[in-house]
């Protein structure tokens, strides 16, 4: 039994022996086997990293605009103010202490009488302390000496009845702030200012900037020449298909100003003016106020498009002021803005200025200022008993200093400084 033992251990043994040799024979093959992977994860490697050298050279540059691109997404969806899609003329009037009045009328040679509320006796300043503030954006503060520079060596051309006039005169007085010498600003033909005459033009010798006013209340032809046969009723015409014969003394310029509305209205054409609207050799007695007025806006859009330079010049085109007169020659001047509009946000006319340039404007961009809203709360804004003529009350005007201000601030510290045209100066 011990010998069979022996032999029993014996055999274990050199069985044990074997086997471990074939494992390590075993590994060792799987080792060298192994080995040659690392050379070919570091060929793989080489090949990625060449193919993405020759495919993709300036991913870093990608890399970049990807994330300026999310960045300028995350910018706007926070509303900031360089918001490219913010409408300004959509807001709220908050109280503001410092920033108005911008000039005092009374220190401005070119802010009409007849505008001067202060200068005609008109004790609060309650209705000066209101800024405009757009909903998704803000509008910078006015700063004459950077509008100066920005409007060096142009020529501004303001165009339509008097509510454009007072936008001329606001424009002029907000830019001598930054005059130091206000005698090198003077009126190019010595004119005064005055309600009727056709043109005004203001030089700034210093930085060679002149600033127009046209009087066109129609933007039409007006004339005393009638048709033949027009009957006694008849004192004068408007030519519906015809712009204003002094329409080429507008297009030389950088920037254009438009507007026109308060004169079209039926009791000032028809029976106040004994005016009627001519279409070629005949006269349109059955056509209304509103028709003519919309005739009248596609005929100024065929001509813009035919005759202003787009590379060169800007063109905005005023919305309706509102009005808040109370009855014939009465109106009631709040010392605050109003809480609602009552409806004077929305006008009909300024509905078809927005629908006739956004389907007749190819060529020529035009830029809508809608400022009927702005102006539907500012009922204490109007010139009221302060005019030039204190038995005549007017609801129709805004005083100056005042909400015209506000129109040129959206024109000078908003919208112009973002157009290449002006920005390069």
């Amino acid at each position: 039994m011990v010998v069979h033992n022996n032999f029993n251990n014996q055999t274990s043994y050199s069985s044990l022996q074997s086997l471990k040799n074939g494992k390590q024979r075993t590994i060792l093959h799987s080792c060298l086997n192994q080995i040659w992977i690392i050379p070919c994860l570091i060929t793989l490697l080489i090949a990625i990293a060449c193919t993405s050298t020759l495919l993709f050279p300036n991913i870093h540059k990608i890399l970049q605009i990807y994330n300026f691109t999310t960045t300028s997404e995350s910018i706007r969806s926070s509303r900031t103010t360089e918001s490219v899609d913010c409408n300004v003329f959509d807001g709220q009037w908050v109280e503001d202490n410092s920033r108005y009045p911008i000039y005092n009328s009374t220190n401005c040679p070119f802010a009409e009488r007849g505008f001067s509320c202060f200068e005609n006796g008109r004790k609060d300043k309650e209705y000066l302390r209101w800024q405009w503030k757009p909903k998704e954006c803000e509008i910078p503060r006015f700063d004459a000496g950077k509008a100066l520079e920005m409007l060096r060596g142009k020529r501004v051309v303001f165009v339509g009845d008097s509510l454009s006039r007072t936008q001329w005169e606001s424009w002029i007085c907000m830019l001598m702030e930054g005059v130091k010498k206000k005698e090198s600003v003077y009126e190019i033909n010595g004119s005064e200012i005055t309600k009727t005459i056709r043109h005004l033009g203001v030089k700034f010798r210093d930085h060679n900037i002149t600033v127009d006013f046209y009087r066109s209340v129609f933007l039409m032809k007006k004339d005393y020449k009638l048709p033949a046969g027009a009957p006694k009723k008849v004192r004068m015409i408007v030519r519906l298909d015809q712009v204003d014969d002094i329409s080429d003394q507008w297009v030389d310029s950088d920037l254009l100003v438009f507007n026109t509305g308060g004169w079209w209205t039926q009791n000032r054409l028809f029976n106040e003016m004994r005016c009627f609207f001519q279409i070629g050799d005949s006269l349109e007695f059955g056509m209304s106020v509103i028709d003519g007025y919309k005739m009248a806006l596609n005929t100024w859009a065929d001509w813009a498009e035919a005759n202003i330079n787009p590379n060169r010049t800007v063109v905005f085109f005023r919305t309706i002021e509102s009005t808040h007169w109370r009855g014939p020659n009465q109106c009631d001047v709040s010392q605050q803005p109003l809480n609602e509009t009552k409806g004077k946000d929305k006008s009909e006319k300024s509905d078809i200025i927005m629908e006739v340039l956004e389907k007749k404007m190819k060529r020529v961009p035009v830029k809508v200022m809608h400022l009927t809203p702005m102006g539907s709360y500012r009922s204490d804004a109007h010139v009221g008993n302060w005019g030039d003529n204190p038995s005549m009350q007017d609801c129709g005007h805004w005083c100056l200093p005042g909400l015209p201000d506000i129109w040129n601030e959206i024109l000078l510290s908003y919208f112009l400084p973002k157009m290449s045209s002006f920005s390069s100066n």
